[in-house]
């Protein structure tokens, strides 16, 4: 079966839009950047490393995320957590998105009706 390229790229919008709030629904308590990329794939939210890694800088850029250094094991690990702020907009987000989805799933309803 073809693959439609315009389908594709829709698809890849609509997941790219909805990665930082899987992020942040995951961050409550600290996680190190690979076991979260594990926690992600285990719940098939599909995120690459080189997706992943330049969003945990930029949410915690914006004040979001927290971070610290881990060093009491060999490999030193950076772990990342809600800030204040990272709770306050994931609860906004969350609110905003369950919204939106009512909102999507009524048209897609009258659609199938129609």
């Amino acid at each position: 079966m073809k693959e439609d390229p315009i389908l594709t790229n829709l698809i890849t919008e609509l997941k790219r839009g909805t990665l930082t709030l899987c992020v942040l629904s995951q961050l409550t308590e600290p996680q190190y950047g690979y076991s979260l990329l594990q926690v992600l794939c285990d719940k098939q939210i599909a995120i690459e490393a080189n997706t992943l890694y330049p969003l945990l800088r930029r949410l915690e850029s914006q004040g979001l995320l927290q971070s610290s250094w881990d060093t009491s094991e060999a490999r030193p690990r950076k772990f990342y957590a809600l800030s204040d702020k990272g709770r306050s907009l994931l609860s906004d987000l969350a609110a905003a998105w369950r919204e939106q989805t009512s909102q999507i799933a009524t048209l897609l309803e009258e659609e199938s009706h129609a």
